[in-house]
C-alpha cells in the first residue's frame, strides 16, 4: 500500500482552525501498512468525549464551530479525519479503500484512545462508519445524536444520491472545495473553500474521495450489506437515547431519519429536529442550533 501525506504547509493558515494536531499510528490488518491518523482533541481529557464524524469529501474543519463551545461547557471533544481526508494519511490506491477497511481503522483509533461514554454526533459516511462503531461497541457509547446520513442494506437510493453518484465519477478534476459548497445553503467564503480543498495538493490525494460514493451499499450486490444488516440487528436493541437533526433541503438524505426513528428503541419518545434552511452540510450552515441539540441531548441524561 503506497500511501501519501499531506505537507504540514498545506493547512497554514486555515481560517477559524487554531487546533492542535494530534496523531495516532494504526495498521492496516490486511497489510500491516502504518497509517497516521488525525484527530483534534481539545478540552478536559477526564471528561465524557463527545465524537463529531465527518463524511465525503470533508474533514475535521467541518467542525471547526462546534469545537469550541462545546470544549467550553466542560466537554473533551474529539474530530478525527477520515483515512484518506484532512490531516490524516492517505492511501493512494482506489482499490485500497473499502467500507470494511475504513470501520476498521476507525475501530482501531477508538480502541487505541480507549474511548468510552461517548456521545456520537455523526453526518453523511460519519454515519455510515460511525454507527457501524456503535454496532461494533455499543458499550462504548451513552448516546447519538444521528444527522443527515444513513446505513444502507442494498435497498435503493435517491435521486439525488443517483444524481451525486453520477458527477462524483465522471468529473475530471474532483473539486471538493467546490462540492461542500454546494452541498449547504449558505455561501462558503474563499477561505472556506480553500481550507476544504487544503487537504488535497493534487488529484492523487483524492483518490479515497474519488471511491466513497462507489462504496455506498444501495444494491444487494453491494460488499458491506451483510454487515449493515448485522449493524441494524445491534442497532435495533440499543436503548440509550438517541436523537436524529436533519435538514430539510438535503437532496441526498431527505426523510431518512424515519428509519432511525422507527428502528433504534432508544429514539422513541426524543425530541428529533428537522433542521431548516439546512443543506446537505448542516453543520456549515446551522452549527449554533446543533451544537444545542447536543449539548440539550447530554443534559437529559
Amino acid at each position: 500500500m503506497h500511501v501519501l501525506r499531506t505537507p504540514d504547509a498545506a493547512f497554514a493558515g486555515l481560517s477559524d482552525y487554531p487546533f492542535a494536531p494530534h496523531y495516532v499510528e494504526i495498521r492496516d490488518r490486511a497489510t500491516a501498512t502504518p497509517l497516521r491518523l488525525h484527530y483534534v482533541d481539545e478540552g478536559p481529557r477526564d471528561a465524557a468525549p463527545i465524537l463529531l464524524m465527518h463524511g465525503e469529501p470533508s474533514w475535521s474543519y467541518l467542525y471547526r464551530k462546534f469545537v469550541p463551545p462545546l470544549a467550553a461547557a466542560g466537554h473533551r471533544v474529539l474530530a478525527p479525519d477520515l483515512i484518506g481526508f484532512g490531516k490524516s494519511d492517505k492511501p493512494a490506491d482506489r482499490a485500497d479503500y473499502t467500507y470494511e477497511r475504513h470501520v476498521e481503522w476507525m475501530s482501531d483509533w477508538l480502541t487505541a484512545l480507549d474511548l468510552k461514554g461517548i456521545t456520537l454526533f455523526c453526518q453523511d459516511w460519519g454515519g455510515l462508519i460511525g454507527l457501524r462503531l456503535v454496532a461494533a461497541f455499543p458499550d462504548r457509547f451513552a448516546r447519538l445524536v444521528i444527522a443527515n446520513t444513513g446505513l444502507p442494506i442494498g435497498t435503493g437510493w435517491s435521486e439525488g444520491f443517483a444524481a451525486w453518484l453520477a458527477f462524483s465519477q465522471r468529473v475530471e478534476t474532483f473539486p471538493v472545495g467546490f462540492i461542500v459548497n454546494g452541498g449547504t445553503t449558505r455561501e462558503l467564503t474563499p477561505a472556506e473553500v480553500a481550507a476544504y480543498d487544503a487537504p488535497f495538493p493534487d488529484e492523487t490525494y483524492k483518490e479515497g474521495a474519488r471511491q466513497f460514493p462507489t462504496l455506498v451499499p444501495i444494491t444487494p450486490e453491494h460488499a458491506s450489506v451483510a454487515e449493515n444488516k448485522a449493524a441494524w440487528e445491534v442497532l435495533s436493541r440499543f436503548e440509550k437515547p438517541v436523537v436524529t437533526c436533519f435538514s430539510d433541503k438535503d437532496a441526498v438524505t431527505h426523510g431518512g431519519e424515519k428509519i432511525f426513528i422507527e428502528r433504534i428503541p432508544g429514539a422513541k419518545g426524543q425530541p428529533h429536529t428537522i433542521v431548516k434552511g439546512g443543506g446537505h452540510f448542516l453543520q456549515e450552515d446551522a452549527p449554533e442550533e446543533l451544537v444545542q441539540i447536543i449539548l440539550d441531548h447530554i443534559a437529559r441524561g
